[in-house]
């Protein structure tokens, strides 16, 4: 009960931090998701046992470049096909049953694409358009927030079969599929409350937002299993470290971008 009231607490303390930043301006957003982005980057190094402070260095650097300093269309496309590639790599890791360990070089990299690369792709998603779209940013929270808050909910109460027993014997096929079926519907009332998608548009972003970010949950699962620990942090009370709360969002970031520019290809 007392560890539930705390999880309760720290998880509402997080959600309106991040909604007030959403809406009160652009910098403020900006400035909270670069350094989230960074406590992500150091809980990976610790996972990933990355000596020195180049992967800091690196990670700043980029996130300074796409932020503020590049703005032509070519730019993105670059690090989004490169992020994109390296969470195609992961994917092959996460269902891979060998045990080869990288050279610490290629978990750097891994780790600037993976963690630096979601994190500068989630900051740029409302400025997709002119001007910062906070609408569409809050609906990808809530739709993230929906599918995990309530796949945590049907799996304690209805889940049996294991979704991925080897990586996470926690989650349950009946969570999955409850977490999506919340998650499209918060989709649906995006769409018909406002924003700048269609209700139709709204229910494909859900759909990739959630099979995506179940992905980079049961990826980051499997690096704290390969790390021998239980949670990549301490400093959420109840939730463990940062990477444990955003790795759904930072994983499904790069694909949410190439969704929504497709979206306006199409349209």
């Amino acid at each position: 009960m007392k560890n539930a009231l705390r999880r309760s607490l720290t998880g509402l303390v997080y959600v309106c931090l991040l909604l007030a930043a959403v809406f009160l301006n652009s910098d403020a957003f900006d400035f909270l998701f670069m350094s989230f982005g960074l406590a992500c980057i150091f809980e990976y190094k610790k996972l990933s046992k990355i000596r020195g402070y180049l992967i800091f260095a690196l990670y700043l650097l980029l996130w300074w470049a796409y932020i503020y300093l590049l703005h032509d269309p070519i730019s993105p496309w670059i690090l989004l096909i490169a992020t994109l590639a390296m969470n195609i790599r992961l994917i092959v890791y996460l269902f891979n049953t060998t045990k080869d360990k990288m050279p610490e070089s290629h978990r750097l990299i891994t780790g600037l694409l993976y963690v630096g690369g979601g994190s500068i792709f989630l900051t740029m998603i409302p400025y997709r358009t002119q001007g910062f779209d906070s609408i569409l940013i809050a609906g990808i929270f809530c739709v993230i927030w929906a599918n995990d808050t309530m796949a945590y909910v049907t799996g304690s109460l209805w889940g049996k079969n294991k979704l991925f027993p080897s990586v996470s014997p926690n989650k349950t096929v009946e969570g999955a599929i409850g977490g999506l079926i919340f998650g499209m519907s918060a989709a649906y009332l995006c769409g018909h409350f406002g924003g700048p998608l269609s209700p139709f548009q709204w229910g494909i972003l859900s759909f990739v937002l959630i099979v995506s970010g179940n992905l980079g949950d049961l990826l980051e699962s499997k690096l704290k299993r390969a790390a021998g620990v239980k949670d990549s942090g301490a400093i959420l009370p109840g939730h463990g470290g940062m990477l444990d709360r955003l790795d759904s969002l930072l994983f499904s970031a790069p694909w949410a971008y190439l969704t929504l520019f497709i979206f306006d290809y199409v349209s």
